[in-house]
């Protein structure tokens, strides 16, 4: 079949060219050597001339259909069983367009974060690994990275596809590579690996427009939609919303802001143009928080009327700008800020530039470059911005600052809109998530969690399809008292959304993690981790999904409690002590909560009482957390909140 087709593919093409039409394009991820997924319906999209007839031929099966008014066109072939090297071809008047080397397999989806990016050769046993990948029937594909306001029908850069290998994996995610080559071995058919992640990227720049209204985020998704029509009018009004947040949190009066030209702040002058941390200011080699920047240029009459833009170099992390207190712009993201300046901002004499800088994690502040740092008006004239700046620290405010919907990683949808919604309807076996750490200042991540699963189920046609998470891994200072934890709290939304979904489970890293390190390279485990949890879910596999998972906690009689686990491979063990670590008796009251005496005893855990009343269990409840509850496969216990009974 295939020689025939191949045939029939280099006449056709000859054809074309002697006439000088254009032969259909294939969009979605379709291109040589890709895996197309078994046992679901083949979607073929494209672009052909309007209105012709284009046919697809795949695997001995061929579809029509009639390209749109725009040229587009979608084509549906039958379900086929696992098997290949088959040659797809698209066939329409104006030519033909073949792909080589396709499989019929399963299809899985890698997406995330940075500890999901991080490839093969900077993750642990990388030689080894890179060196023994060679498999022809285990194809990777990673998504380059970009962003859009709107939905997008196809890839800005074209799919490409290959077989792991040496000159391949190296360059592969890691923690999906390890998944997909250990499935390989329970599923003994061709498989494809689809990367698609962005380091720092929150969740919400991953839901597109029905997860947004889904969690509850509608005003995001409008002003989103806002932006797309009109940036300027979008960008006002969140530069509004944001006064209104610094003033809810603040009790600042309308006036009397920081953004204000007469601001009386303990201003003092910037050392260099550079991050904050190496300006030789104590307070600031490892501050975390907010910095006021503010610089006045002088303009003359006819410059003022002029319009303009002003560039003020990268920002790490986050940024608001204002002229003569009034917004000019602002966003998240550490690439080079340049804002449009309305005209009526400017005036003549002189005017403030004031700057709000957020870091919430490692190096933060103006870096630049200087020399990139300018107001440049309509008659070409730049005035130089990269002097005579000072700054001051802000108050403190809980929480993060709100981030405009049209970020790249923290938007509302943006990578959604250019690295999921071109997939289109393409067949998937399961999707696995490596994400949080960038959410956990947000709280309701159950939430956005659950919609954007349900959201990209919906978009591939498969209702049930599976999910496999990763439950984060510790990162920080060890914990040595108890306390609340943002990523703690991820985790327990994570496990919520896996106790309720029923095609969701987790893989627990808890013990995975580095105190110095967000991105611990020990990925090989972490991969074996969501194969089994993805080979529970999509193959039926025997072996508990995510190991030992807590099913409920009672109160005892002597005023402790006793804590039952499911998904126990034989028994639970404390891991080099007598006690399991880093279990909590809590009260109803913040700040209630305590270590508790912890005993282990087959899939039972006995917390000693202390005389205190407590009305629910804590576990692993803390950014690093030290724990050593495990069972006879080595998998340990993630953790959890659970009221007593």
């Amino acid at each position: 079949m295939r020689p025939l087709a191949t045939g029939i593919a280099t006449l056709l093409a000859s054809t074309v060219a002697s006439a000088g039409w254009a032969a259909p394009t294939v969009g979605g991820l379709l291109g040589d050597h890709a895996v197309v997924q078994r046992n679901q319906p083949v979607v073929v999209t494209g672009e052909a001339v309007p209105g012709e007839a284009v046919t697809v031929v795949l695997g001995g099966h061929s579809a029509q259909a009639q390209a749109a008014r725009d040229g587009r066109f979608s084509v549906t072939l039958p379900a086929l069983p696992a098997g290949g090297p088959y040659d797809l071809l698209v066939m329409a008047a104006s030519g033909t367009t073949a792909l080589h080397d396709l499989l019929v397999g399963d299809v899985f989806l890698c997406s995330g974060q940075s500890n999901m990016e991080m490839t093969v050769e900077h993750a642990q046993d990388a030689f080894g690994t890179i060196m023994g990948s060679t498999d022809a029937q285990l194809r990777l594909v990673t998504i380059d990275k970009a962003t859009s306001v709107k939905p997008l029908d196809r890839l800005k850069q074209k799919p490409a596809w290959a077989a792991a290998g040496p000159k391949t994996t190296g360059a592969f995610s890691a923690a999906c590579f390890y998944m997909v080559q250990d499935l390989r071995k329970t599923a003994k058919v061709p498989i494809g690996a689809i990367h698609s992640s962005w380091g720092g990227s929150q969740i919400a720049a991953w839901m597109g427009e029905s997860a947004q209204r889904g969690a509850g985020r509608g005003a995001q998704a409008d002003l989103l939609a806002l932006y797309a029509r009109d940036p300027a009018a979008a960008s006002r009004a969140a530069g509004l919303a944001w006064e209104s947040w610094w003033r809810n949190k603040t009790g600042d009066k309308p006036g009397q802001e920081p953004w204000q030209p007469e601001a009386a702040l303990d201003w003092k002058p910037v050392p260099k143009i550079d991050f904050y941390e190496n300006w030789g200011v104590p307070a600031l080699e490892t501050y975390l928080g907010m910095l006021w920047y503010q610089k006045t240029v002088t303009l003359t009459a006819a410059q003022a009327r002029q319009m303009a833009t002003i560039a003020i170099g990268a920002i790490d992390d986050a940024d608001r700008t204002w002229i003569n207190g009034k917004p000019v712009g602002g966003r998240g993201g550490w690439d080079a800020r340049l804002y449009p300046v309305a005209p009526g901002t400017l005036r003549a004499g002189a005017n403030v530039i004031t700057i709000n800088v957020e870091n919430a994690y490692s190096t933060g502040g103006m870096p630049g470059p200087a020399d990139a740092m300018q107001l440049t008006l309509a008659d070409g004239t730049s005035v130089p911005l990269s002097e005579g700046w000072r700054y001051a620290l802000a108050k403190r405010v809980s929480g993060t600052t709100p981030r405009v919907p049209w970020d790249d990683i923290t938007g509302a949808g943006t990578i959604y809109n250019a690295m999921i919604a071109p997939f289109g309807r393409t067949g998937m076996a399961g999707v696995a998530w490596y994400q949080g750490e960038s959410d956990t200042a947000y709280p309701g991540y159950a939430g956005r969690l659950k919609a954007m699963i349900k959201e990209w189920r919906a978009q591939f046609g498969v209702p049930t399809l599976p999910f496999a998470v990763v439950s984060l891994p510790g990162f920080g200072k060890p914990a040595i008292a108890p306390g609340e934890s943002g990523t703690a709290q991820v985790r327990e939304d994570m496990r919520q959304v896996a106790e309720t979904d029923g095609h969701t489970a987790l893989a627990v890293a808890i013990d995975l993690g580095d105190p110095l390190d967000i991105h611990p390279g020990e990925k090989h485990e972490v991969g074996r981790r969501l194969a089994r949890a993805m080979g529970s879910l999509a193959y039926g596999t025997p072996a508990s999904a995510s190991g030992p998972r807590v099913a409920q906690a009672a109160r005892d009689a002597n005023g402790g409690a006793t804590v039952t686990f499911d998904g126990v491979t034989g028994a639970l063990h404390a891991r080099s002590a007598a006690q399991a670590t880093a279990f909590e008796l809590c009260g109803a009251d913040a700040g209630s909560c305590r270590y508790a005496t912890a005993t282990v005893s087959g899939n039972r855990v006995t917390l000693a009482g202390d005389g205190r009343p407590a009305t629910r269990v804590r576990y692993a409840w803390a950014d690093f957390p030290v724990v050593n509850l495990v069972d006879d496969a080595g998998l340990p216990a993630g953790p959890f909140e659970l009221p007593l009974r």
